[in-house]
């Protein structure tokens, strides 16, 4: 009862990460392409009042005209709507998941022995360490000189990224690399509302309701993170989704994978920018999309089987009894092992039917070492060899 209340709520902390995600991505992107898409106003009222763009739209039966202030306006509004709580929503929701399902069960996880050999409180330090140290890597780039030029800060920060994904895969098991950049990218995101978008908010506010002009770096600054935070969203939501395809975070390569992945998410965040402002150049999504076959081509597998093996006679038994002791207490009707009421994926491996109906399944967790979680059962690479070897020679009884 206790695995099946935790599985619970898991659901519902996903479930409430996925709602609060779309309500923060979804205001990133309309405010860019708001801000993309306004004109200088004609009318010289608005002219006089600061008003530096205006827009009109249509939505939802009615006719909205947003205007965009140089600064700030004269009066301050007595109602005034911010945006900060989808992202704070977004990143406690997803820490609290990050602390149930890896955290708390880190020698699961977090922890493979043929990676590194971690105790699980160490594991948990480093992971903790490593949202802190990169946040504040990031947060000193942007306040130093290279701040002030656009182009090479984001190559900068995107150079950091790859190499923190190299180092993670050093250091822990292949699915919490990709788990871990994620959290990192949305601590800089949450960060950056946090320690500087509603701050500098704060301050202009303050300065109009004391009377004084509000200084334009606040704003300046604040509009720089947001232009990051939405270059971030298509590498971080393929992250979210990542769990459900080992071929990527299973790779050899995986963090070269997710490089050439999130680079390519860039481009493509980039056409859609530079569209909303009238500019149609297809060489970016191009670009993102023959980075994406680049990718798709260097993860492909050699073939069905690992390189030098043979097809051999191996038999349903002999497989059958490898996941007996390797993969049952997980991947079975009723699991063994504490922290599952259900087999992952809905995958069953107690039965033959069961093992021989997700026999490609099996064979490509097991090939890419991704199975089972953290090697914790300690399978041999005999035996991944054999489930392998079978599952490429048809699966036979």
């Amino acid at each position: 009862m206790a695995d099946y209340l935790l599985d619970w709520l898991a659901l519902l902390l996903r479930w409430l990460h996925f709602v609060a995600g779309v309500a923060w991505i979804g205001a990133s992107f309309y405010f860019v392409w708001l801000d993309n898409h306004l004109t200088p106003p004609t009318d010289p009222e608005l002219q006089r009042r600061g008003v530096g763009g205006e827009l009109w739209a249509v939505h939802g039966g009615g006719f909205y005209n947003p205007q965009k202030y140089l600064v700030a306006p004269p009066v301050l509004p007595p109602r005034l709507h911010w945006f900060k709580w989808e992202a704070y929503t977004t990143w406690l929701s997803g820490f609290a998941l990050l602390a149930l399902l890896y955290l708390a069960r880190a020698e699961v996880m977090l922890v493979d022995t043929a990676v590194a050999r971690l105790s699980p409180a160490l594991a948990v330090a480093v992971a903790l360490l490593t949202l802190a140290g990169a946040w504040l890597v990031y947060h000193g780039l942007c306040r130093s000189p290279l701040g002030r030029r656009d182009g090479w800060l984001g190559l900068s920060v995107y150079l950091l990224l790859v190499l923190l994904a190299w180092g993670l895969s050093q250091l822990f098991a292949a699915r919490a690399v990709y788990l871990l950049c994620g959290a990192v990218i949305g601590t800089l995101m949450a960060g950056n509302v946090f320690f500087v978008i509603i701050p500098g908010q704060r301050a202009m506010v303050a300065a109009l309701t004391r009377g004084e002009t509000p200084d334009p770096e606040p704003g300046r600054r604040g509009k720089q993170r947001s232009v990051h935070n939405n270059y971030f969203t298509l590498p971080v939501l393929f992250i979210m989704i990542s769990p459900h395809f080992a071929f990527t975070y299973g790779h050899r390569y995986g963090w070269a994978l997710l490089a050439g992945i999130g680079a390519a998410g860039v481009l493509i965040r980039h056409f859609f920018n530079l569209r909303h402002r009238g500019i149609v150049d297809w060489r970016f999504p191009a670009a993102g999309a023959a980075l994406l076959l680049l990718v798709a081509l260097a993860g492909a597998p050699s073939g069905v089987l690992p390189a030098g093996a043979k097809r051999s006679s191996a038999n349903l038994e002999q497989v059958r009894a490898i996941l007996a002791q390797r993969c049952v207490a997980c991947h079975a009707a009723r699991p063994s092992f504490a922290g599952f009421s259900a087999p992952p994926a809905g995958v069953r491996l107690d039965e033959p039917a069961e093992i021989k109906r997700n026999a490609a399944r099996l064979a490509a967790q097991v090939q890419s070492r991704t199975m089972p979680l953290g090697n914790l059962t300690h399978m041999t690479d005999a035996e991944r060899r054999l489930v392998v070897e079978w599952a490429a020679a048809g699966a036979p009884d």
